[in-house]
C-alpha cells in the first residue's frame, strides 16, 4: 500500500482547525539586490527538515506535542510585486481572523511587508522586533519603493515612530543610520539590549521578523547578501529562547538562499532555528492560556 505524500515541515502536520500556529511559504525574490534564490528556501527547508529530530534539548519540548499546520507555499506572481504583497496580506489576515499565529517562510525580506499590513489591521498597537545584518530603511532603492532594502521603512510607515526594535544591524547607507536615530530603536552589531526590549513590550502585540543574514557568514553563507561581523548560532538561539515572554502574534524567517551553500549547512541552520522559534512561540501561547 502506498503511503500518503508527506511534505510538511518537521512534524508540523496537525489539522488546520486544531492548529495554534500555521506555517506558510512565500517563495518570492524578485526585488533581491544582489544574489537571488530565496524563493527556493521554503521547499528546501521542508525537504531537509527530515534530517532533524522533532525534540529540542534546548527547551525540553517536542514539535509533535504542539499543534502546527503547514499549509505549503503561496502561489505568487513574480511579475507584480504589489500583487504579491496583497496575496500575502490576504492570506495572513485569514489566519489572524481564525486566531492562528502565522509563521511565514520567505523568500526575500520584502514579503514581511504583506504580513505586517495584515497584522496592523488587527493589532493597532503593533510593535516589531527585527533581527538583521541590514537596516532595510531606505526610502527607495534605485527609485523603487518596494524592495527588500526598503521593507522596514515601509513597515515604519504603518506602525510609527519608536515601535520598531532592530538588532544585529551592521550594514546600510549612511542616510539610513541618520534617519534611524529619530524613528526606530536600533542596536548595532549584536543583540545587546534585547532583555530591555522584551521587558518594554511584554504587554504589546509583537511581530517578529528574522533575517537569517544576522548570522555571521561563517555560520550561514547561504544567503543573498552576506555581511561579515554577524552573530553566532548560539547567540541567536539564546535570543530566541528569551522571546517566549512576548505576545508574538505573527512572525517570519527569511533570506535563506540554499543554492549558495551546496553543503546544506545553511539550510540545516535555518531548519533548527525554525524548530526553536516554533517551540518558543508555543511556550508563550501556553503560558498566557494558563
Amino acid at each position: 500500500m502506498l503511503n500518503p505524500k508527506i511534505d510538511a515541515f518537521l512534524g508540523c502536520d496537525k489539522n488546520y482547525a486544531d492548529a495554534d500556529i500555521v506555517i506558510f511559504g512565500a517563495p518570492f525574490d524578485s526585488t533581491t539586490s544582489y544574489r537571488p534564490g530565496t524563493r527556493m528556501a521554503s521547499r528546501t527547508m521542508r525537504a531537509e527538515s527530515y534530517g532533524f529530530e522533532t525534540y529540542s534539548p534546548y527547551q525540553d519540548k517536542d514539535i509533535t506535542d504542539i499543534k502546527i499546520f503547514d499549509s505549503g507555499d503561496l502561489e505568487l506572481c513574480f511579475g507584480n510585486t504589489e500583487r504579491v504583497l496583497n496575496d500575502i496580506e490576504e492570506f495572513t489576515a485569514s489566519l489572524l481572523a481564525d486566531n492562528k499565529i502565522p509563521l511565514m517562510i520567505g523568500g526575500e525580506h520584502l514579503v514581511t511587508l504583506g504580513a505586517v499590513r495584515a497584522a496592523i489591521k488587527k493589532y493597532s498597537d503593533l510593535h516589531i522586533i527585527h533581527f538583521d545584518a541590514h537596516t532595510d530603511l531606505r526610502d527607495d532603492y534605485l527609485g523603487e519603493k518596494l524592495s527588500h532594502a526598503t521593507v522596514i521603512r515601509r513597515a515604519w510607515e504603518l506602525v510609527g515612530d519608536n515601535k520598531i526594535y532592530q538588532f544585529g544591524i551592521r550594514s546600510g547607507d549612511k542616510a539610513e543610520f541618520e534617519w534611524a536615530k529619530s524613528h526606530v530603536k536600533m542596536n548595532r552589531y549584536n543583540l545587546n539590549g534585547l532583555e530591555e526590549c522584551i521587558e518594554a513590550l511584554k504587554d504589546k502585540p509583537v511581530y517578529f521578523t528574522l533575517d537569517l543574514d544576522v548570522l555571521d557568514p561563517s555560520v550561514f553563507p547561504g544567503t543573498g547578501t552576506p555581511e561579515a561581523g554577524g552573530i553566532s548560532f548560539h547567540e541567536l538561539l539564546n535570543a530566541l529562547l528569551k522571546l517566549n515572554e512576548l505576545n508574538i502574534i505573527c512572525c517570519d524567517i527569511n533570506e535563506l538562499s540554499p543554492v549558495y551553500d551546496q553543503s546544506g549547512a545553511s539550510t540545516a541552520v535555518a531548519c533548527k532555528i525554525l524548530r526553536e522559534l516554533l517551540l518558543t512561540i508555543n511556550t508563550n501561547k501556553t503560558q498566557k492560556e494558563g
